[in-house]
């Protein structure tokens, strides 16, 4: 009994004592989990929304600072922040150098693009999130000021529009190279493999080609293949559309190396390289301010419609060829005369001009090598990128110069794109070509200037700290002049503003006019009636000449008085336009405003 009455008593004091133990880690183990926590109301009077949260303090529990991966996002998005906001001052400078370009003051035009590039490296550097859409915005950037420097950082850069490029292949036409033994066997098996809508003929006249384009010609040869990119997807659809094989755009290689404004000492000129006279015959017309044969496009055309002619006409590509190098007349003759119509025994023969002998065998290697391009090493060539442009149809003469501060584009770029210009003015009726998405901003900014005045105005973006009176002054005007033109207060253009300047044309260079010779009065023995007679007719003959002469200084006066009447008459109205507004401003209707006939990209 007293034995069962303890083992009850000693069960019971473990049970209290497990209770109490219990009780006691409970309690403790609160105070330790809630040290870290303020109270609930203390937490939530704490959090003000109306301030940003400041600074993470040192944690009195911990040996170290609140760990990075609780301030990671704060720090990134600070980051971020840092460099958009560099992003943009990149942009606000370079916004600001092209201003300075257009005015002409090309020294701040390159400390601002200097800047703008400086401050995206800065950005770079920050190593921002997004760092591609950095790295994107400062090679667009880059190429833009690129863009500018070839242009000798000027818009009003002087183009001498009269300057032509020499035709590359002229002077190997009549050379003949050296046979690489090793080149035969491995052409053959390259021509049996190889698709071609030209017949490929293997002989020592194509592999002495091949060897020379394979060494001392290869830099010749991927540069015209470079220049290529820019043209390729024209030329291919346009042999598509005149249905002719593909494979004949190697004559443009052949004949200019892809240079639209290639000239031989024969006087043929553009890509396709055509004489004056053949180039009429196909539609391809000169003025003294265009020559469509340096034109890519309508030199393309031209030359697939010939090629086709002449393939019909000797019913073989080799011969169609060798007829458009040398004229259909020379390769008529040669086949009458020796009564073969093969190419290669003509050439054998030598009944063809010297040049044509070899011109054939020139394409022909060309064709063999780019359809196996990696056998000869040009086949990671950096294509030139394809040229990409809206047209314009211009409804009176205009100068390139005002569309180049319309676009804010390079002048030389404007040029690049029109080839077939012979002045820096685009007479009326010529299809412009301007850069992709600037052709409804053209056409609206042309409707505001009066199309007599096209060929001479100006378009400025008013840069910081400029003047109405030295805006004027650098263009030759009078600031009265500006303000009148665009219907704004003398103080009213601010930094942005793009205002119409109404240059004053350059005069004419006056003609030279020949005197008239004195006429010749024979001495003889009048009688006292002949002798009034002959003095009648020189005095007669005489004021001709006089009245002549002041016609024409009537007629020049008349002319000049003429200029300010139509500069006052036809001012356009509210010139003044931010460049934002520029794009977008709702212009009247004009019968001579200009119209976008289509968007290309080539």
């Amino acid at each position: 009994m007293e034995v069962r009455t303890k083992a009850r008593i000693t069960i019971l004091l473990l049970a209290v004592a497990a209770i109490g133990t219990g009780c006691g880690y409970t309690q403790q183990q609160a105070r330790f989990r809630t040290a870290f926590l303020p109270s609930g109301a203390e937490y939530a009077s704490a959090v003000d929304f109306s301030d940003p949260p400041s600074a993470p303090q040192p944690n009195p529990f911990l040996s170290k600072d609140v760990p990075g991966f609780l301030t990671a996002n704060r720090q990134i998005s600070e980051l971020k922040a840092q460099a958009d906001a560099l992003a943009q001052q990149a942009d606000r400078r370079f916004q600001r150098g092209k201003r300075y370009y257009q005015a002409g003051d090309m020294p701040s035009a390159r400390l601002e693009f200097d800047a703008a590039v400086d401050s995206l490296l800065d950005a770079l550097e920050l190593n921002p999130a997004d760092r591609r859409a950095y790295q994107a915005l400062l090679d667009s950037m880059v190429d833009s000021i690129h863009r500018y420097d070839l242009a000798g950082l000027g818009a009003s850069a002087t183009v001498q529009a009269d300057q032509f490029d020499e035709a590359p292949f002229e002077d190997i036409l009549e050379m003949t190279f050296p046979v690489d033994p090793k080149l035969k066997d491995l052409v053959r098996e390259q021509v049996a493999a190889t698709v071609s809508q030209l017949p490929l003929s293997v002989n020592d006249a194509v592999l002495g080609y091949i060897h020379y384009f394979s060494t001392k010609g290869k830099k010749t040869l991927i540069a015209g293949l470079r220049r290529s990119g820019r043209y390729k997807a024209m030329i291919q659809r346009i042999l598509d559309e005149e249905g002719v094989p593909q494979d004949l755009i190697r004559l443009a290689q052949a004949e200019s190396g892809f240079i639209p404004r290639a000239v031989s000492r024969m006087k043929a000129g553009g890509m396709w390289q055509f004489l004056a006279w053949r180039g009429q015959e196909y539609g391809l017309m000169r003025t003294v301010y265009a020559d469509d044969r340096m034109d890519p496009e309508k030199a393309t055309r031209a030359a697939a419609r010939h090629l086709r002619d002449l393939y019909a006409e000797f019913g073989d590509w080799y011969l169609a060829i060798a007829a458009y190098n040398c004229g259909p007349v020379n390769v008529e003759k040669a086949v009458e005369h020796t009564g073969y119509a093969d190419f290669w025994e003509l050439r054998a023969r030598g009944v063809l001009p010297a040049e044509t002998t070899n011109y054939v065998p020139i394409i022909v290697a060309m064709a063999i090598m780019e359809k196996n391009a990696a056998a000869y090493g040009i086949e990671n060539i950096d294509f030139d990128p394809p040229a990409e442009y809206d047209t314009v149809e211009l409804a009176a003469v205009t100068s390139l110069a005002l569309v180049s501060d319309i676009t804010e584009t390079p002048l030389t770029e404007l040029t690049a794109l029109n080839p077939s210009l012979l002045k820096t003015v685009a007479p009326a009726g010529y299809a412009l070509h301007v850069p992709k998405g600037e052709g409804t901003q053209i056409s609206a900014v042309l409707q505001l200037i009066p199309a007599d005045h096209r060929d001479a105005w100006r378009l400025h973006t008013v840069g910081p700290g400029e003047t109405l009176t030295a805006i004027a002054q650098r263009y030759g005007t009078k600031a009265d002049t500006v303000v009148a033109v665009n219907s704004i207060d003398p103080g009213g253009a601010v930094e942005g503003d793009r205002i119409l300047i109404p240059v004053t044309r350059p005069p004419a260079p006056a003609k030279k006019t020949v005197a008239a010779k004195k006429p010749v009065v024979r001495k003889t023995t009048a009688t006292a009636a002949s002798k009034p007679a002959a003095a009648k007719t020189a005095t007669a003959k005489a004021p001709a000449s006089t009245n002549a002469k002041t016609a024409a200084a009537s007629t020049a006066k008349a002319k000049a008085a003429a200029k300010p009447a139509a500069a006052s008459a036809s001012k356009p109205a509210a010139a003044k336009t931010s460049a934002a507004k520029a794009k977008s401003t709702a212009v009247r209707p004009v019968t001579s405003a200009p119209a976008i006939v289509h968007t290309a990209s080539r």
